[in-house]
């Protein structure tokens, strides 16, 4: 299936609420044709609604990121609704819980570590492959993936949480890799830090709005084919990893 279509095509994971919702917004705002990936049929039905009552073109994409299966038909739904994808922005991601020190490392419990890392890398993987044959389809194809500045080994930042603080480690190597990979092709694949929103992942302990922390994604959605590879960035530039 080939569509003539100037408009071009994003998706956003994890898009029904706060920074994903935002990041759907800002892209809609731009020109995107944006689908909505969430798990929970009705807030991605809301989600969509409030997109276009904003007057974006905007589509629901059923996708829980930890299954194959889910992946395989978000893939075929975004090929039946645009025929190709521009943008994916891999934005889903979750903390894991805290209480009774299972995320700290002297009492780490693995079980939470496995349920990040099946989200918040697994996921990532698992959709971003889902979706190369259509982003292969795009003159300008682009892959942005949500990590965190607590993933950075130099910052060491933020509170001790040995399961998601690793997570967004492995998720911008994993990011380097892919872009090693697409080296030699018009994919570039990058990984943004949004900063410490105020949502319900941070308790909205924040003045910084889910607008301000999609900036730096919509940045890296729009970049020029001479723009940089496998880099992890926040609104200053460059994080160190």
């Amino acid at each position: 299936m080939d569509f003539v279509n100037d408009k071009k095509t994003a998706l956003v994971t994890g898009a029904n609420k706060g920074i994903g919702f935002a990041i759907a917004e800002g892209l809609g705002g731009l020109g995107f044709k944006v689908g909505v990936g969430a798990r929970d049929d009705a807030r991605r039905e809301e989600a969509v609604e409030r997109l276009r009552a904003k007057g974006i073109d905007a589509f629901g994409v059923a996708l829980d990121v930890t299954s194959d299966e889910s992946a395989a038909l978000a893939a075929k739904t975004v090929e039946e609704t645009a025929g190709r994808l521009d943008v994916l922005v891999n934005n889903a991601g979750i903390g894991g819980p805290v209480d009774n020190g299972v995320q700290i490392p002297s009492t780490l419990n693995l079980d939470v570590v496995r349920t990040v890392l099946e989200t918040n890398v697994f996921g990532v993987v698992r959709v971003t492959n889902a979706m190369l044959p259509l982003l292969r389809r795009s003159e300008t194809p682009r892959i942005v993936n949500l990590s965190s500045n607590m993933g950075s080994l130099t910052l060491q930042t933020g509170p001790q949480m040995a399961a998601y603080a690793p997570s967004k480690s492995m998720l911008n190597s994993i990011t380097a890799q892919y872009a090693r990979e697409f080296a030699d092709t018009n994919i570039l694949v990058n990984a943004a830090c949004p900063g410490y929103v105020a949502t319900d992942f941070t308790g909205f302990a924040s003045s910084r709005t889910p607008e301000q922390g999609a900036a730096i994604a919509l940045h890296l959605a729009t970049l020029p084919d001479d723009g940089p590879r496998g880099g992890f960035f926040d609104d200053n530039g460059v994080v160190p990893w």
